[in-house]
């Protein structure tokens, strides 16, 4: 999930409160010989210097290709939503280029009970939201039942409604998760876009029944991190400001995140007219490489490219139903051709869901070859062949045409472009669709992927990095539809047998086992061909040679955004 020249100078008016110790009185002095003249009346010491307010200097411009779909931990699924929390919304720890927790509201990294069953974290005391507001654990309390309220149509309830039985605030700085089982990927999952203000949004929830439509989550001016947010403009820009009082104030005064396409991007990066590039291609190397003005880099994420299939009886194409007819498209589809042409070679065709998460790719798997004979025996022998001869199979008088749908990035659109070739020579027709914001729409606002607008939608995605966890995507429980709007599985798809083995993996807490269990999964969603994976997929970013500090992590790629400065 995954450029005009614009330079804004705000002047940051930073107003500190501080409370001065209170002087303790002078010592009395013995008074003067009466023959001696009087002495000068004594003077109380010089007050305290207040400490300095913190200095910010310099504006870091960051380049976003896709939109946020919203800045709400609650409904945010979309990558350019989820990473923007690493500026305003702290959680309890971040992760570094190592995969490395490091605490952040809480005081360090909790062990869970011997049972596995309760989870204990301590909180800072010196953390408070932008506002002055000291941030509690009842505030995490309060973000847990937000997420499992009925009446808000969140993005994911996952895991708090199948693997937390209770959230409690012993006291202010102590927070308790207590598990209705064992949960392996408590570490990445449990409040892993951050914390939501109760001060400010437990008055909506009352007033509104409902979070969903709280001016808050497009315009959160409250928030807990380096920077707060300042101004959202649709299709243009966001400006998060310097926050004093964050634990660890910033360097910068501001992050300005411009909204450009892939071509205006590249241009604004070879002038120097951004500072952090992102969702690029590996196409773009050697000029960004060779520009002087920045650098290249990669960070493995453990995002894959790939295509998730439509399995929903009610809205899918027929012929997606049929394991046969999945296999011919892949065969149908030179993916090796595909990485070498549009993305220089430089990556790999993955196989199973996990293979950018190690260990957890099935090391005995190997992608489908491009074999288009064997596209045609597959279609032949399901009875899709074109018997009107228009070029396009059909069966049982519908035509073989499949909604191929993408966003408006351009390599994708390019990837499109060459499958509808691809594709025509065995006989499979497409139609292409391209979203633009509402691509990662959820069910209630009416999502293409959420609400079955499709029948192959591509985009790049991982689990849980670095946890492979991912269940929700294909777990029975979590198909999408109107009994279930908050359902993470947009596919439909349910397997009893894949049920079990996730189920087993999430509460498997010896790793070696673990990972056998996902080579199981691996094994049987290649097999029934439920994800196709395009290419490996890690985080590309471009880094002026201006800007420093920068150290992009995988998990939470602007974590050390405080440390971030300047260099003209």
């Amino acid at each position: 999930m995954k450029h005009n020249k614009l330079y804004l100078l705000l002047s940051l008016v930073v107003i500190a409160s501080m409370t001065l110790a209170a002087c303790g009185g002078v010592a009395a002095t013995e008074p003067p010989a009466a023959t001696e003249p009087a002495a000068p009346p004594a003077t109380e010491p010089p007050a305290a210097t207040e400490p300095a307010a913190p200095e910010f200097s310099g504006i870091a411009v960051v380049t976003f290709v896709q939109q946020p779909t919203t800045l709400s931990p609650l409904y945010a699924q979309q990558w350019f939503s989820t990473i923007t929390t690493e500026f305003w919304l702290k959680s309890l720890w971040s992760f570094d280029p190592d995969n490395n927790p490091v605490p952040e509201i809480a005081t360090e990294i909790p062990v869970p009970s011997e049972d596995g069953l309760t989870l204990t974290i301590n909180l800072r005391d010196d953390v408070f939201w932008s506002d002055g507001e000291p941030v509690t654990a009842n505030d995490f309390v309060f973000t847990y039942d937000m997420y499992m309220a009925d009446s808000n149509i969140v993005g994911s309830r996952f895991p708090y409604e199948d693997y937390v039985e209770s959230v409690e605030a012993p006291d202010d700085h102590t927070l308790v998760v207590n598990f209705t089982e064992p949960f392996a990927a408590w570490l990445v999952e449990l409040f892993q876009y951050g914390v939501i203000p109760e001060h400010v949004l437990r008055p909506v929830f009352e007033a509104d029944g409902t979070l969903d439509n709280a001016a808050w989550n497009t315009a959160p001016t409250v928030g807990v991190g380096p920077f707060v947010f300042s101004e959202w403009e649709t299709d243009s820009h966001m400006i998060f400001e310097a926050n004093p009082n964050w634990i660890n104030p910033p360097k910068l005064e501001q992050v300005f995140i411009r909204m450009a396409d892939d071509a205006a991007q590249e241009v604004a990066i070879l002038a120097g007219d951004t500072d952090i590039g992102s969702f690029l291609d590996w196409s773009q190397a050697d000029a960004i490489n060779n520009s002087g003005v920045a650098q290249f880099v990669t960070q493995p994420s453990g995002y894959d490219e790939g295509w998730f299939l439509n399995f929903d009886p009610a809205t899918a194409h027929p012929a997606m139903l049929e394991v046969n007819v999945r296999k011919a498209i892949v065969h149908a589809t030179d993916r090796q051709k595909i990485v070498q042409d549009l993305l220089g070679g430089l990556t790999e065709v993955p196989v199973t869901f996990w293979d950018s998460t190690p260990p957890y790719g099935n090391p005995n798997l190997t992608p489908y070859a491009y074999d288009p004979e064997e596209a045609n025996r597959l279609l032949d022998e399901a009875g899709w062949v074109d018997s009107n001869g228009d070029g396009t199979r059909d069966k049982e008088g519908t035509e073989l045409v499949l909604r191929y749908i993408a966003n408006q990035r351009q390599l994708r659109k390019d990837v499109q472009a060459v499958v509808q070739q691809m594709w025509a020579q065995v006989g499979i027709g497409v139609e292409l669709v391209n979203y633009g914001d509402d691509y990662f729409n959820d069910y209630a606002n009416g999502g293409p992927q959420a609400t079955g607008q499709y029948d192959i939608a591509e985009y790049s995605s991982a689990g849980a990095f670095p946890d492979p966890e991912a269940s929700y995507n294909w777990l029975c429980s979590d198909v999408v539809g109107a009994d279930n709007p908050d359902g993470g599985n947009w596919q439909g798809y349910c397997n009893e047998e894949l049920d079990a083995l996730f189920n087993q993996q999430a509460t498997e807490t010896d790793p070696e086992a673990r990972k056998e269990l996902y080579y199981q999964i691996g094994e049987i969603m290649h097999n029934d061909v439920v994800w196709v994976g395009i290419w490996q997929d890690p985080d590309l970013w471009a880094l002026s040679n201006r800007l420093q500090g920068v150290r992009f992590s995988g998990a939470t790629p602007f974590w050390n955004a405080h440390e971030w400065t300047i260099s003209e």
